[in-house]
């Protein structure tokens, strides 16, 4: 029975979304350290984010055009990459507004940058998802 649910298409739907949450989370460590790493340069958080943003969203484009979205229609990486920024750009916008926002204004958020993180990364997620299967891996 779970077999054939997962052959569903709502059941496959639900896999590749998982394995898309997976590398979002694989993404979150790699924004976390890169804006750490800024902020120990000196770096102000709303300057560090950009390209901790950066760096998550290239890690995530590659982890998975080899894991989430294997078998999309092949096309040049270079071009499939500016795709996929393109693509997340918003749910990029709201990442970080939304991590900008709650650490400028939530003190406990302030304190923890990472928390800012994973809430924009959360807002950004499900517009990232149908962004990233519909505009940048298409039939996968």
């Amino acid at each position: 029975m779970i077999a054939r649910a997962l052959d569903s298409r709502l059941g496959r739907l639900a896999v590749q979304f998982g394995k898309f949450g997976i590398v979002g989370v694989i993404g979150l460590v790699v924004d976390t350290a890169v804006l750490y790493a800024g902020l120990a340069l000196g770096l102000e958080f709303f300057a560090a984010r950009i390209p901790s943003f950066f760096a998550a969203a290239t890690a995530t484009w590659a982890l998975n055009r080899a894991f989430t979205f294997r078998g999309a229609r092949d096309e040049p990486i270079h071009r499939q990459w500016a795709k996929f920024i393109t693509a997340n750009a918003v749910g990029g916008v709201v990442n970080y507004a939304v991590s900008v926002g709650l650490e400028a204004n939530v003190e406990l958020v302030a304190t923890h940058p990472f928390l800012a993180v994973a809430a924009g990364s959360l807002a950004g997620m499900f517009f990232n998802f149908a962004a990233s299967k519909h505009l940048v891996f298409k039939g996968a």
